[in-house]
């Protein structure tokens, strides 16, 4: 199978018996009302394979619908809208507060069953589906970004151990350029598209930076926050030391992906769930040789940090306000975001081995099955745990991110293609930020 069939935009994605007890199994079939649960179409066998036995566990049905990526959000809103009988549905981090704002989601903070999880859960991940200081779902998905090197490329150019900083970057990039072991050493994929805040949120968070500060107003335009500094790197390594491609403005996430797979660059950031497809003989002629470090550090940085991300499991309102509806959904949530009636976090577990999709399920680390699944495609697990314990999530995601999104992308793009000064690129991201704000 080609690297292009497997790893598309997200689409490769992304109870216990205390949920089996007197709040409600036997309520809910005693209504005859199925479970009604949405998600896109990711990780159909694995979801369907759950869902039998959670109705063999539990005695409840499930009615499972589902719909593309591209144009999940737009049916779901729409449902959501025409009041359509929903229980359970899959949701983006970046939707949460346009859907909590609009009543379409309920929190859990109440649901002692599902709270429960947190204690085992990153931080990162359930600070991701908390708005306005109340929690709206649990996860099943958790992941983020990674800088990735190739071993071989690194060896050739004689360079011992991959960069800790961005200044390192920068050097060892050099080296391997002058060496005639890649043109471009430093591949980044900064297209319009919708992964670019998370690449570049991934860049200033690991340059001991934000876009905004605890009370939501920005300082992106503010030189000690890292998106000034983080965006003179990336015009330098563009425009005067010549490591990144001047073409990387048009380079989208997949097409980078087959590129570093094919290995024509010796750094990159990537997602941590296509580390698979890139180990992977198969799909990439590199496989084998790309391996994960720590995000480098820029000068005002105490930490590798970088961004995180979250597919979570949410409630309607709906089926909160009826007792057996209710009653459902939590034992849903809890068989399939948490864990099910053997004890084990099940479809979280599954989903890394079957797809390669990483969790937010701390214990799962030190599975022996998952421990085996990053030996084989990324070489040990010590790395993606260690940065998995320093993401951040994106501090962006407001009700108007999508449209201050729009003038911040084109704000990168004039500063990657040396149109704007970094000063006038975030000012005009910030300027946005603040006025969106407001109104």
């Amino acid at each position: 199978m080609t690297i292009d069939a497997r790893i598309g935009r997200r689409a490769a994605l992304a109870g216990s018996a205390a949920a089996i007890g007197a709040l409600g199994a036997g309520q809910v079939r005693a209504q005859g009302r199925p479970i009604n649960f949405t998600a896109w179409s990711a990780a159909v066998d694995q979801v369907k394979s759950h869902i039998s036995a959670f109705e063999k566990a539990t005695g409840n049905k499930v009615n499972y619908e589902n719909f593309p990526w591209a144009q999940y959000r737009t049916s779901v809103v729409t449902r959501l809208v025409g009041n359509a009988p929903m229980d359970v549905l899959w949701v983006s981090d970046a939707w949460l507060p346009e859907f909590a704002e609009a009543g379409w989601l309920a929190p859990i903070d109440d649901v002692p069953e599902l709270m429960k999880y947190n204690a085992d859960a990153a931080a990162y991940c359930t600070n991701s589906m908390v708005y306005k200081a109340k929690q709206y779902g649990l996860s099943y998905y958790g992941d983020h970004m990674s800088f990735v090197y190739n071993t071989e490329l690194l060896q050739k150019a004689g360079i011992a151990a991959p960069p800790t900083t961005w200044d390192e970057v920068v050097q060892q990039s050099l080296k391997i350029k002058q060496g005639g072991h890649a043109e471009f050493p430093l591949l980044l994929a900064l297209a319009i598209d919708t992964w670019l805040v998370e690449f570049m949120s991934a860049m200033v968070f690991s340059n001991g930076g934000r876009f905004t500060d605890d009370r939501g107003d920005a300082v992106m335009a503010d030189a000690a926050r890292g998106a000034v500094s983080t965006a003179q790197w990336l015009r330098d390594a563009i425009h005067t030391h010549k490591i990144v491609s001047p073409g990387a403005v048009e380079t989208t996430e997949i097409n980078a992906l087959r590129a570093i797979g094919a290995g024509q660059a010796a750094f990159a950031i990537v997602p941590t769930y296509r580390l698979r497809a890139l180990n992977d003989p198969s799909q990439a002629s590199a496989a084998g040789k790309i391996r994960p470090a720590l995000m480098p550090r820029g000068p005002r940085a105490t930490a590798s940090t970088t961004c995180g991300w979250i597919r979570f499991f949410g409630m309607t309102p709906g089926a909160k306000a009826d007792r057996a509806r209710r009653a459902g959904a939590v034992q849903f949530m809890e068989f399939f975001g948490g864990k099910d009636n053997t004890g084990s976090y099940t479809l979280q577990k599954l989903l890394l081995t079957d797809l390669g999709l990483p969790f937010c399920t701390l214990p799962l680390q030190n599975d022996a099955d998952v421990k085996s699944f990053w030996e084989k495609w990324a070489g040990g697990s010590a790395v993606i745990s260690q940065q998995a314990a320093s993401a951040q999530k994106k501090d962006v995601v407001a009700p108007w991110f999508g449209e201050w999104n729009e003038t911040s992308n084109q704000a990168w793009q004039s500063v990657f293609l040396a149109r704007a000064t970094p000063e006038a690129a975030t000012t005009a991201m910030a300027r946005k930020w603040a006025e969106l704000k407001k109104g």
